[in-house]
């Protein structure tokens, strides 16, 4: 069967043809992690039993091939499994069952996954799966273990058992819910063992497994059991009258998409602050149809409060999202806002009750009781991370919880995982192993920094050296295509994302490009809003933009030209510092701000009075700012000498004026870079250290003064000139 509706059959064979068995287990594992209705991001596992030479005996030898910890199946790579001897784990499961009757499970079941490790085929340093035994005791060659939204719905159903045979009869077995590990893979096993003709097990709460001696008809069979699933939750779900009855009906109107777009970024910043109190997070909003339909729903705040039911889902969603009861249509922002500050104590409170209601002597601490799921009808979900990527995914979950929540109203009723279960997975040592096994954090992890001119020069290399430090970057500049192109090479080197503010800001990456005029204050409002939608704040802005207007022969520039010069270099750094202080304020968590003066700020020199000027003016900008916004952010600025490489302030009619200027020879036929070189080295041998100032240089001075390490510094001016004598203090 090649022809479904609700999955994608994406087995190609001339290209499975090509490949050795391992790459084909990596072929299937990607086209089935590709479809989000067949797994989700980091859900799932596959594996292939494989006849390979021992490296020791150069014997013929089975083993294992299965998805390691960690890791997602649509961009799994043969680094991402294990190989494992299958005699040894037969090994293992033997010493399971002669301990299994001495002590508790759970530490036997941990100290089970520690030994896989003495079962490692060829030195492979991924780590073991705790559901390998699961595919080791299953009879099949080729296993896949899924979570698809459609099966969830029947295996979190009250009466899942009875489901499953009425809609799989003999083909699919049963088991209840138990957590991955040696019981649920000996449980497995004996099923198999039992019903000849089964090859496929639904598990309770959790998702579903299936195998077969061929890796094709391994993944067609995958895809129908998912396929069957779908086919009879939709006839009963359009049965019971479709969308609009679902989940109880609509209780609550959604706002028009401005009305709610506005609402949210109002809304995301404080909002940000309140759930940050213990980490900062990253947001991602959604306000789709399909979450819409749930939010405003009669039956959301009661299926929200059961919580979600595989635990893939509450790892990254927690115990239950925080639903807020409040119709958009009625009561106001200020209403949103208390019931948000009510509801969000009293999750605290119910997240700690949890915690110590479940806990055993050796749990982990507790972690952040804030909610990574809100819920609100009339504007949708926001969901939290670590980071974008996290949220996310975070997102993407829930979604899967609303899906599986959907389903099995449908069918039946939604039941939801018992607390103590839950808990043992969210606080299971093996969990929090794998926490410990991740790298630290960055060094400005969980934050978001605005580079207003990160189209070019100095900004562009700003968002560069601050973006690998773990801060999500918005590259500002008047010129929205240049302000693209930056967020979309910094998305090249960190991952995925869009760099480009299309309809769905919400939906960006690790950095985004919007376009702003600093001497408009609702250009900048319009932007910051915009960071709101995408992050659900920021923390950090650098203003890296600014004019030079050349002067004339007699030294003067234009008069219209004066006015501009001190609106984009001092009015536009103080628009954005007025702006972004509500937004700051409104946030209450530290920032920075920091502004670009110049060394020209303090060294008068002819040809440059406008520029001169209006820089001194930032100086003074930088320190009133500094008072204005204490203590919660602190303000400095880099005062640059003159960059003229990879500077959009140095065109080449610029600097063959300053050759000029002072009469250094050169030629009209000169390739630009030639010109530029020249300058840059006339300027250099001015200073002490005899060096060409680069943007580089420059980006250093704005990454030490947005980050911790000088933490304490507000209100100052930090040169970077090159040893420019003249722009000494005196």
């Amino acid at each position: 069967m090649t022809d479904y509706k609700y999955v994608n059959y994406a087995w190609n064979d001339n290209h499975a043809s090509t490949l050795d068995p391992v790459e084909r287990l990596v072929y299937r594992s990607n086209i089935l992690g590709a479809d989000q209705r067949i797994t989700n991001t980091g859900g799932g596992n596959t594996s292939s039993k494989i006849l390979q030479k021992d490296p020791l005996n150069g014997q013929d030898v089975e083993v294992l091939w299965v998805k390691g910890s960690g890791g997602d199946l649509r961009t799994a790579t043969k680094e991402n499994f294990s190989s494992l001897y299958q005699s040894k784990l037969f090994e293992l499961r033997d010493s399971y069952l002669a301990r299994s009757d001495r002590g508790l499970k759970t530490p036997l079941e941990d100290s089970m996954v520690a030994m896989q490790s003495h079962t490692t085929f060829n030195l492979n340093p991924r780590a073991a799966s705790i559901d390998t035994p699961l595919h080791s005791f299953l009879p099949g060659k080729h296993v896949d273990h899924m979570h698809p939204n459609a099966i969830i719905a029947i295996a979190a159903s009250r009466n899942c058992e009875q489901l499953t045979r009425e809609i799989f009869g003999g083909e699919m077995a049963y088991v209840h819910w138990m957590r991955p590990g040696f019981e649920l893979g000996l449980a497995m096993q004996k099923i198999a063992e039992a019903n000849p003709q089964c090859r496929s097990i639904m598990m309770g709460q959790h998702g579903f497994i299936c195998w077969h001696d061929d890796d094709k008809s391994c993944y067609t069979q995958t895809l129908t059991f998912i396929e069957r699933a779908s086919i009879y939750i939709e006839e009963k779900y359009n049965a019971k009258g479709g969308h609009p009855a679902a989940f109880g009906g609509q209780k609550y109107q959604t706002l028009a998409l401005e009305k709610r777009r506005a609402a949210l970024a109002e809304l995301l910043p404080w909002l940000r602050g309140k759930v940050s109190q213990h980490n900062r997070f990253i947001a991602t909003i959604q306000d789709d149809d399909t979450i819409l339909r749930f939010v405003n729903s009669h039956h959301a705040q009661r299926l929200a409060e059961l919580g979600t039911s595989c635990p893939d889902h509450f790892l990254r969603t927690k115990i239950k999202p925080l639903y807020i009861d409040w119709d958009p249509q009625k009561e106001s922002a200020t209403d949103l806002r208390h019931k948000l500050e009510r509801g969000l104590e009293k999750y605290r409170v119910d997240y700690a009750e949890y915690y110590n209601r479940c806990k055993h002597p050796d749990s982990p601490p507790m972690r952040d009781p804030n909610p990574t799921v809100i819920l609100i009808p009339g504007l949708g979900m926001i969901a939290w991370g670590k980071d974008k990527s996290e949220s996310r995914v975070t997102a993407e979950f829930y979604n899967c919880a609303v899906e599986v929540m959907r389903g099995a109203e449908a069918i039946d009723e939604y039941i939801a995982l018992p607390q103590q279960e839950a808990f043992d997975i969210e606080y299971w040592s093996l969990e929090e192993v794998k926490l410990k096994r991740m790298p630290p954090e960055k060094e400005l992890a969980r934050t978001v920094t605005i580079v207003i001119g990160a189209g070019s020069g100095i900004g562009k290399e700003t968002a560069h050296r601050l973006a690998p430090e773990g801060t999500h970057i918005v590259c500002v500049d008047l010129n929205a295509q240049s302000a693209e192109a930056t967020a979309n090479e910094l998305i090249k080197k960190l991952g995925t994302g869009i760099g480009v503010a299309g309809s769905d800001i919400s939906g960006c990456g690790p950095a985004v490009g919007l376009s702003a005029d600093i001497t408009n204050r609702q250009s900048i409002r319009t932007m910051l809003d915009q960071v709101a939608l995408a992050y659900g704040g920021f923390d950090h802005i650098a203003v890296t933009a600014g004019i030079f207007v050349p002067s004339d022969t007699t030294g003067h520039i234009p008069d219209e030209k004066w006015p501009l010069t001190f609106a984009i270099n001092v009015t536009g750094s103080y628009l954005v510092a007025d702006e972004a202080a509500k937004t700051w304020r409104d946030q209450g968590l530290p920032g920075s701000l920091v502004l670009t003066t110049s060394a020209n700020a303090v060294v008068a020199k002819k040809g440059s009075l406008a520029y001169d000027t209006s820089k001194a003016a930032a100086n003074h900008l930088v320190r009133e700012l500094a008072i204005e916004l204490a203590p919660l952010v602190r303000v400095n600025g880099v005062a640059p000498a003159t960059v003229v490489q990879g500077s959009a302030m140095f065109p080449r009619d610029r600097v063959i004026g300053s050759l000029a200027k002072y009469n250094i020879p050169y030629s009209e036929e000169e390739p630009t870079e030639s010109l530029v070189n020249k300058l840059a080295k006339f300027y250099a041998e001015r200073t002490l250290t005899k060096s060409p100032i680069t943007p580089t240089d420059q980006a250093e001075a704005y990454f030490l003064l947005i980050s911790k390490r000088l933490s304490k510094t507000t209100g100052q001016i930090i040169t970077v000139d090159g040893g420019l004598h003249e722009a000494f203090l005196r």
